[in-house]
């Protein structure tokens, strides 16, 4: 049979895990609810017996296997410690270590939003680049800088964490991260419907957004997109404060292209235009006209990553 690893990636409700061959081809896919208890040690007690359950239903042999690479919502450092586990319970733990008390195959982790940027360069919207930046903007802000092919994870894995770059010194609110004025708090899924509300409560001028039943990031683009100008004015907000973000990620690593993901980006070609507009704007003449792209993975950007972190490792 043919080598195949497997690539999973960590949630706050679910795992996702996939099987994939040497060449990037996704084979199968699976996933299973999170479960939030041992300080985040019984999600990996659960992921490698999944993993041992499929090896042995698929009838794969030890030989068979390159190893498994896993994504975690928090940060990991080289020697795959994870220094936290990001919304799932508190814990400093060595995932390879804990995985090897039950599976005998290569284990290499990173972080997600780390590994969905390697899944994007590798087989999505960010195929064809080098040196790209993926933003995933879905109820938080989250990132994943690569340069020369290689994740800029930092000294503690905490690298790219772009969702808390500071853009505005007037914010009293305070963000999930203790401070205030964060990128998250205003391109986030949360962040936008706070920015439509403020808006509404600061203007009386007619808007769609007044009759709609729940706002949500996805009402705010499809108000903007039928021409509501209150709404328009919330994208551009958004955006704003995006470009800002990237214009300030770009001076420090000057990437080809900014990939962007997670559920916001549904919102297609009026949320990339809107931050290319920003950003131009805000950024140095070197560095204009950087390609904006929508991911193209979806919810596999992880495992796909996650994969790939494991085929890297085997090949050096």
């Amino acid at each position: 049979m043919k080598k195949v690893c497997f690539g999973v990636d960590i949630g706050g409700t679910a795992v996702k895990a996939g099987l994939f061959d040497a060449e990037g081809k996704l084979l199968d896919k699976w996933s299973f609810p999170t479960k939030v208890t041992g300080q985040g040690k019984d999600i990996i007690t659960d992921v490698a017996e999944f993993i041992k359950k499929k090896v042995a239903e698929l009838n794969l042999q030890n030989e068979d296997i390159l190893g498994i690479g896993v994504g975690i919502p928090g940060p990991v450092k080289d020697n795959s410690d994870v220094l936290e586990l990001a919304n799932l319970g508190q814990g400093y733990f060595n995932i390879e270590e804990e995985m090897h008390k039950y599976v005998d195959f290569k284990v290499k982790a990173g972080n997600d939003a780390n590994v969905a940027a390697l899944g994007e360069l590798w087989q999505g919207g960010g195929k064809g680049y080098n040196n790209m930046v993926l933003a995933t903007l879905g109820t938080g802000v989250g990132g994943g800088i690569i340069i020369n092919g290689t994740v800029i994870a930092g000294s503690n894995g905490a690298g790219g964490e772009i969702g808390h770059i500071f853009v505005n010194k007037e914010e009293t609110d305070t963000c999930g991260c203790g401070k205030q004025g964060c990128l998250e708090q205003y391109a986030s899924a949360t962040g936008i419907v706070r920015l439509a509300k403020q808006a509404l409560e600061a203007s009386e001028e007619p808007s769609k957004l007044r009759n709609a039943k729940e706002i949500s990031a996805k009402t705010v683009f499809d108000c903007a997109k039928d021409g509501d100008a209150l709404a328009m004015e919330v994208v551009d907000k958004a955006c704003e404060y995006l470009g800002i973000a990237f214009a300030h990620i770009a001076q420090v690593v000057d990437p080809e292209a900014f990939v962007i993901g997670g559920g916001v980006s549904k919102a297609g070609e009026i949320l990339t235009e809107n931050i290319k507009k920003h950003y131009n704007k805000y950024v140095m003449d070197a560095l204009k006209n950087k390609e904006f792209k929508l991911a193209t993975l979806g919810n596999d950007a992880g495992i796909y990553g996650s994969a790939m972190l494991v085929l890297s490792a085997v090949e050096r």
